[in-house]
């Protein structure tokens, strides 16, 4: 019995320590759409993809001249770079999503990736989902779309685009939960920031503008730094916590 008290609470601490994390790489998520949005006013949205990885693509050279390629050995390859193409055409299809419709439009649309993380949890990692956890989903899911009142009264073909953003990121989710079995955080993070930086690099020089000193370069610093840091801490969160746990600490973007 003292043992499996001491798991319990073991696990319930890695929850509320993975929401802590996930909440607020969601906060900084929601600050990276805000920028996104801006800079897609004067920036091709391949470009502002490209630049939302710079900070991590920084980050990832710095590690490795310091701890060399040991922190890219993994026995999952290839599903570190699935889950790093999935980072770049999430972040790809939501900056072009947003550069056509209302920023709060397409967040209330991005909602249904907590619905995605539940039964892909469910389906793929074997997670239990109670009726609480299906309640909390849906009720957030309710309570935003009363909140933000997305105006698609007429329907524009820039939600697909959401909604195939949404599916992304709820498949990446769920691969740094099975990664988290193996590798650690930095490799993940490694191999998200390589992968997804070289999938946008390829059609980058046709769509390249240099920025302007001042605001414009402020922003893609700023853009590149907080993606960053919001990537790391949904994996270090998807590491401690089960992703149906976090579900529905999604709807904190609002």
């Amino acid at each position: 019995m003292p043992k499996l008290s001491f798991n319990f609470g073991q696990l319930l601490n890695q929850n509320l320590t993975g929401i802590l994390y996930f909440a607020c790489g969601m906060f900084l998520f929601s600050a990276v759409d805000m920028i996104a949005k801006i800079l897609t006013e004067n920036f091709h949205p391949i470009q502002v993809a490209w630049s939302r990885q710079l900070g991590l693509l920084l980050g990832i050279f710095t590690l490795l001249i310091f701890k060399g390629v040991a922190v890219l050995q993994t026995d999952h390859m290839w599903l570190q770079i699935f889950r790093g193409f999935l980072a770049g055409i999430s972040a790809l299809v939501f900056i072009v999503a947003i550069s056509m419709i209302p920023l709060a439009d397409a967040v209330a649309v991005s909602f249904v990736a907590p619905f995605f993380v539940t039964i892909l949890g469910a389906l793929v990692l074997g997670e239990y989902v109670g009726v609480r956890r299906w309640t909390a989903i849906f009720i957030g899911f309710l309570a935003c779309l009363i909140i933000i009142r997305p105006g698609l009264t007429v329907f524009q073909p820039a939600v697909l685009l959401v909604l195939v953003a949404a599916f992304a990121f709820a498949c990446r989710q769920i691969l740094s939960r099975v990664l988290s079995n193996s590798d650690s955080t930095m490799t993940t993070v490694a191999y998200t920031g390589l992968t997804a930086s070289l999938f946008l690099s390829i059609p980058l020089p046709f769509v390249w503008r240099s920025p302007i000193w001042g605001t414009e370069i402020l922003l893609l610093v700023a853009l590149a730094t907080l993606a960053a840091l919001a990537e790391i801490l949904v994996i270090k969160a998807l590491e401690l916590a089960q992703a149906v746990v976090l579900a529905p600490v999604h709807y904190t973007l609002l």
